[in-house]
């Protein structure tokens, strides 16, 4: 009860704050790739539920059209230009504060991934399901510790660890991590899918 509290206050004042960040961002993607702005895709949440997460959009449009759901590689040309300086900040997860005003996610825990790809992870390692135990995060373990091509199977390791072990201090603790990640510029180095 008290995470998900602060999940509600800290990401109502962060909005609120962002708002000249998403007045920016808006204006540097419709001058780069015209519209839209906001990119929007299923993700699995807590007990298997699926919802729809929210981003600013840092690749082409319609990059799926021809290859269907595929993760994106680290020089992606399907990335623009304003969409690498987004993933390297990670400026373009600001919509995702109202995934956590809403519920859909908290600030720490193990990332939502696609319905497509949570498909074949269970099949492969039937334990991946239990990283619905919890709510997804923004950020978490392995966005921390792992690195964007790090093998699924050990970015599970790290997921479920958090699952198991998880509480306000970890979590305290990956929250200062992802924003000096943030401050440094280097999620372009790390993090995960459309990201």
């Amino acid at each position: 009860m008290f995470k998900r509290a602060a999940d509600i206050v800290v990401s109502g004042c962060a909005l609120v704050a962002s708002l000249p960040f998403w007045a920016a961002i808006a204006t540097a993607i419709l001058l780069e790739d015209g519209w839209p702005i906001l990119y929007s895709q299923a993700r699995v949440g807590r007990g298997g539920r699926a919802f729809r997460v929210f981003k600013f959009r840092s690749m082409i449009k319609d990059a799926e059209r021809y290859s269907g759901p595929v993760l994106a590689e680290e020089d992606d040309p399907r990335i623009t230009q304003v969409g690498r300086i987004l993933r390297r900040t990670a400026l373009d997860e600001i919509p995702q504060l109202v995934n956590i005003f809403k519920g859909d996610m908290s600030w720490v825990g193990p990332r939502p991934e696609r319905p497509e790809f949570v498909r074949d992870f269970v099949r492969a390692m039937p334990e991946y399901a239990r990283r619905h135990d919890v709510r997804p995060g923004l950020t978490g373990t392995a966005q921390v510790y792992a690195r964007y091509h790090t093998d699924p199977a050990e970015k599970l390791k790290y997921d479920l660890h958090y699952v198991e072990h998880g509480n306000l201090m970890v979590d305290f603790r990956l929250f200062v991590k992802s924003w000096l990640i943030t401050a440094k510029g280097r999620w372009d180095a790390k993090a995960d899918a459309e990201r």
